[in-house]
């Protein structure tokens, strides 16, 4: 431990040695105090399991032998490591109050001021980038650059949950009470320990989000393996630390889903006249009808469509009793596929248009 001199200079004073020692007893024990609460709150948010031990990841263990000649003994002596993580149970959990979504409280967490002037900087700073995946992949760089500031605020906010852990807390004490999701984040699990088999990754470093996504785009690891590209053709894949894989991965993505150049994103509408709402409500963002179909059942579509394009009428639920309606093209589709919600697909086309936009007005 540091010992102070005798005196004690601060500006145009000098601490007599009895005070000083006494400041300085003061500032240690606040330390120790500091420390032994973050150890305190570091030990609640983590439990000591071992999962090794439980009867699927055994049969992981084995599968991955068999699959990727991992040995059994090195994936077993992985999951000894990790820890089960509470905040990661309770952040699947649903509230303990039903509320309903509200589409303008989630809008204003994406569609807003910080998203657009970082992701007009991230678009200025990857031009050549961007380009690039535009005409190798036909997505528009708009959309490319929106999902990744959905997702992290382009890179800012990649996620602080070790991921060994949150996927094994998911996939052996997934939550009772709801929907048993415990399969796919076994099947992730064992695809990020695949992943950093065949990889640069450190399994006991790598951090995400407390689903499991990986970086900048927030990639499942399944999806890494199927869609990742190396983008800058240095013979690594880097989701992390390489803008150019990254966004050249996200265009993939989305290309191999389905995108369809020339085809809708979105569409605004008018339902004031509508003559079934159920009806054309009832196959969700699956889409289903033509323009001339949901034109006949009376909605007044404002923007373009090709002829023959299949539609989806979109519901935006504000609140008790009140939405707003969009209609979905095909590759408002396509973005569902990148995380399966309308309010997410709607808000990363709403911050693309806003960004081209103000591209648009400035050059």
């Amino acid at each position: 431990m540091y010992l102070p001199p005798l005196t004690t200079q601060i500006p145009d004073m000098l601490i007599p040695f009895e005070t000083a020692r006494r400041l300085v007893k003061s500032i240690a024990s606040i330390l120790i105090s500091t420390a032994l609460y973050t150890q305190a709150a570091h030990a609640q948010d983590t439990t000591r399991v071992n999962f090794s031990e439980r009867e699927a990841a055994v049969s992981m263990a084995q599968r991955l032998q068999e699959k990727e000649g991992i040995a059994i003994a090195d994936t077993l002596a992985l999951l000894k490591q990790a820890e089960l993580l509470p905040r990661v149970v309770q952040a699947v959990k649903p509230p303990k109050t039903k509320g309903v979504r509200n589409w303008d409280t989630y809008r204003s967490r994406f569609v807003e001021p910080i998203r657009i002037r970082k992701g007009m900087a991230f678009w200025n700073e990857n031009l050549e980038t961007l380009k690039q995946a535009e005409a190798k992949y036909n997505i528009p760089q708009e959309v490319i650059v929106a999902i990744i500031g959905v997702e992290t605020i382009y890179g800012e906010h990649i996620g602080n949950y070790r991921v060994l852990d949150s996927l094994a807390t998911l996939a052996f004490a997934y939550p009772e009470g709801q929907k048993d999701r415990s399969g796919f984040f076994l099947s992730e699990l064992e695809s990020f320990i695949a992943l950093c088999n065949k990889t640069h990754l450190d399994a006991l470093e790598v951090k995400g989000s407390y689903a499991g996504a990986i970086g900048l785009g927030q990639f499942m690891p399944s999806s890494w393996t199927a869609y990742a590209v190396d983008g800058d053709a240095d013979g690594i894949v880097d989701l992390f630390h390489s803008r150019k894989d990254a966004i050249f991965s996200v265009a993939n993505f989305l290309k191999v889903h389905g995108w369809e150049s020339g085809k809708a994103t979105r569409v605004l509408v008018d339902i004031e006249h509508a003559d079934n709402l159920a009806e054309l409500l009832a196959p969700d963002i699956v889409p289903t009808f033509t323009a001339a179909a949901m034109q006949q059942k009376g909605l007044k579509l404002n923007g373009e469509t090709l002829p023959d394009e299949k539609l989806a009428l979109i519901e935006l639920v504000r609140g008790e009793g009140e939405s707003a309606y969009v209609v979905g093209g095909q590759n408002f589709f396509v973005v569902t596929r990148y995380n399966r919600s309308s309010f997410y697909a709607n808000a990363v086309l709403e911050l693309s248009e806003a960004l081209k936009l103000r591209r648009d007005m400035l050059n």
